[in-house]
């Protein structure tokens, strides 16, 4: 009978390793749970090897085929993953069997290069958390650390369960902001390309009809010329402008006192800023709430939560906040010098950690941040419908003037 070497929490969370002798591997899961353990690890200690390749062709899959693959894996597809995992554990299947299963379904990509990499190394011996370590295309620090706490707590799947609770409110947020922000950029980039077909094929049409009358322009018809001019030799400029700009912030933001120079600026502007602010600030509150939950230690959980952050004005104040709490002062105190949160935040901080209820706080502080993002959102939105309207009016009332205002003279001068 094959025997097979385990790896268990007790009651008490103290880790516990033995053998047992069973039929299968489910048998030997269910005989362990039986002892009132949680299985973290369990392994064949003889016939592994012929084992894992009876697996494979029984798949009927080769040894190794991993695919080339550019750039990591999608917030949506591990969000998916991590719901389906969740899932697994939830029934009762082995990690590794719940594993091979969503890995089998997977079609070709960085994922599932990242998860075959994963049974590997799960397969030899390492828990679940190293070998999602090893894998930082797919799985950050936060993932990692949540399932090594889950692991440590003998309870993964209620970690997979947050986790994926955390991860599909934050793909619920950005697809609200992408969503509303469609129209807008869409409206734009119309606006854009009919202008400048105006001003690159239209304009120089009138320009030619003028000079052959030599009908004497106003100001406001040379302004237009001239620019029509500059686009005619110049459109190249048109799209590499705003790349350029675009890269050049990027290249600032490499160095620390550049970045933290342009998060600010970008905390500043109207609407827009506050957005950023309440944005980042529901999700580092969601993630600092999901890790404290958990069981991981504050100081750990602040460390990921500041590189979750996404903006150099955040990870300073994090920063603090952490250097303070190591130095024994509450969280609530550092939190209310940094001035990157409102007092109700810093209020409810300060309620959480007398109550010992400090996960539950941050989580209701992200669920109100969350709403009051959308609430900006649509705001945001409302309020560039009319602007976009009003420019563009501006811009087409300006050429039409700009065009008949030499025509009337030019009609006059013919009567």
């Amino acid at each position: 009978m094959p025997v097979f070497q385990y790896e268990a929490m007790d009651n008490t969370g103290l880790e516990v390793k033995d053998t047992i002798e069973a039929p299968s591997e489910s048998e030997a899961q269910d005989l362990i749970r039986e002892k009132g353990f949680y299985v973290t690890k369990i392994t064949e200690r003889t016939k592994k090897k012929k084992k894992k390749s009876n697996e494979k062709q029984q798949q009927g899959r080769p040894q190794n085929k991993q695919t080339f693959t550019i750039g990591g894996v999608s917030a949506k597809k591990l969000t998916m993953f991590t719901r389906q995992l969740s899932t697994l554990q939830d029934a009762g299947l082995p990690i590794l069997r719940s594993l091979r299963i969503l890995e089998g379904q997977e079609k070709p990509g960085a994922l599932k290069n990242s998860l075959m990499g994963v049974i590997e190394d799960v397969e030899s011996g390492n828990t679940l958390s190293e070998a999602m370590a090893k894998q930082p295309k797919a799985f950050d620090n936060l993932y990692v650390n949540m399932v090594k706490a889950g692991e440590a707590g003998g309870a993964l799947e209620v970690i997979l369960q947050r986790l994926a609770e955390f991860k599909e409110r934050s793909q619920s947020l950005k697809r609200k902001v992408k969503g509303a922000m469609i129209y807008p950029c869409a409206v734009i980039t119309v606006a854009t390309c009919i202008v400048g077909f105006i001003m690159y094929w239209i304009i120089p049409k009138f320009k030619d009809i003028f000079e052959d009358f030599g009908v004497e322009l106003p100001q406001i018809t040379v302004v237009l010329i001239e620019t029509s001019n500059w686009v005619v030799s110049y459109w190249y400029l048109i799209p590499v402008i705003p790349f350029s700009l675009f890269l050049m912030v990027k290249l600032i933001k490499k160095n620390k006192t550049g970045a933290y120079i342009v998060d600010r600026v970008m905390l500043k502007i109207p609407i827009l800023g506050k957005i950023i602010q309440k944005s980042t600030i529901a999700r580092t509150c969601r993630t600092l709430g999901t890790l404290i939950a958990s069981g991981v230690p504050i100081l750990e959980a602040l460390s990921i939560a500041r590189d979750t952050a996404g903006n150099e004005v955040f990870r300073k104040a994090f920063d603090h906040i952490h250097s303070s709490i190591r130095e024994g002062e509450s969280m609530a105190v550092p939190l209310r010098e940094t001035r990157i949160t409102d007092d109700m935040v810093v209020n409810m901080v300060d309620v959480g950690e007398e109550t010992g209820a400090l996960d539950n706080m941050l989580y209701k502080v992200a669920d109100v941040y969350d709403e009051e993002v959308s609430v900006l959102v649509e705001g945001l939105i409302n309020l560039l419908e009319p602007i976009m309207v009003v420019v563009l009016g501006l811009i087409v009332g300006f050429i039409v003037i700009a065009l008949f205002m030499p025509l009337v003279k030019l009609l006059n001068d013919l009567s």
